[in-house]
């Protein structure tokens, strides 16, 4: 995989999914896209707005979403930014327009892409992305860095696939619901 090394990353909201669920929300700037990942449940969408706001940005700025998968933990406040280009498995949607692409390998920029990684459901993307630091990988592979597996799992023999491709690529992993954790031979 050749990605460049420009792109730049912020947790807007770190998930959690005891009592309660919330998505871990992300955010990628490279040049002239400023991406949100996985805008979906949180307390209050505050969570997701002051953080943004406090990076210098209006909702109006922001130029992509992008959803790892369809389930509203991951996708409720997807409203919140109404200029933005949507990404999932199999198309982008803006306005009124349905343009299909496969999610596998789509490149937003030099520095971020798109691949597929099913088994929390099968239509599950992860959002790379080329920084300074390494490769930075937002993926529903793993809820939490602790999470042996996933109760939720539409395949658990291809979910296991993808956490073991992206532990190889990845030098961070951002999780669905939990803290961004460096990869080690601890993690399941």
């Amino acid at each position: 995989m050749n990605l460049g090394t420009s792109a730049t990353y912020t947790i807007l909201h770190e998930g959690y999914g005891d009592d309660a669920v919330a998505a871990t929300v992300g955010y990628l700037e490279d040049g002239d896209v400023r991406a949100v990942i996985d805008p979906g449940m949180v307390r209050h969408r505050s969570l997701i707005l002051n953080p943004l706001r406090d990076l210098g940005l209006k909702p109006e700025d922001v130029t992509d979403v992008i959803f790892s998968h369809h389930h509203p933990d991951h996708t409720l406040n997807a409203a919140l930014f109404p200029d933005a280009r949507f990404h999932d498995h199999w198309a982008i949607y803006q306005g009124d327009r349905w343009t299909w692409r496969d999610a596998e390998g789509y490149r937003l920029t030099g520095s971020i892409m798109l691949t597929r990684t099913p088994g929390h459901t099968n239509e599950d993307i992860t959002t790379l992305a080329g920084t300074s630091g390494g490769l930075v990988a937002f993926t529903h592979a793993w809820n939490t860095a602790a999470s042996p597996g996933d109760r939720h799992a539409a395949d658990l023999q291809a979910l296991h696939a993808g956490r073991r491709r992206l532990l190889c690529l990845a030098t961070t992993i951002v999780p669905g619901h939990g803290p961004a954790f460096t990869p080690a031979e601890a993690h399941p």
